[in-house]
Formats: C-alpha cells, structure tokens, sequence
C-alpha cells in the first residue's frame, strides 16, 4: 500500500469528512482515508489507482466541499 496526504486549509466538519470518506473510500484500489487535523491521507493499491487520478479525484472532492487544498 502507498500513502498519500493533503493539507486542508481547516478541520473539516463532521458531515463533510463522512462525504469524503465514502466518496474517495469508494474509489476502486482505495484502502482507506484518514481525515483528522487539516489533513487527508489516503492509502492505496497502486496497480489499481493511479496516483495522479486518485490526487485530482480527491482534490477536487475536497475543494467541492468548501475547503481549499494547500499545495
């Protein structure tokens, strides 16, 4: 499994990390998406998820929740 994280520009509520969490946890070769201190880490199968579509995927999801992602 590989690791990737994202800083977010605050905590995220409640209701918007369950979203992502089912959203991107439901990404075929998605282990599992930890949410917790302005930070999203996702793990993942890289023979099954590409990383740069898994980042874009998630930026996004995250950006369409209301959050900026610090680059």
């Amino acid at each position: 499994m590989k690791k990737t994280s994202f800083s977010v520009d605050r905590n995220l509520c409640v209701d918007c990390s369950l979203a992502l969490r089912r959203f991107i946890g439901g990404l075929e070769g998605v282990d599992s998406i930890d949410v917790e201190q302005g930070k999203v880490v996702v793990s993942f199968d890289e023979s099954r998820i590409d990383q740069e579509k898994l980042s874009s995927i998630a930026r996004d999801s995250i950006r369409k929740l209301g959050y900026d992602v610090e680059e």
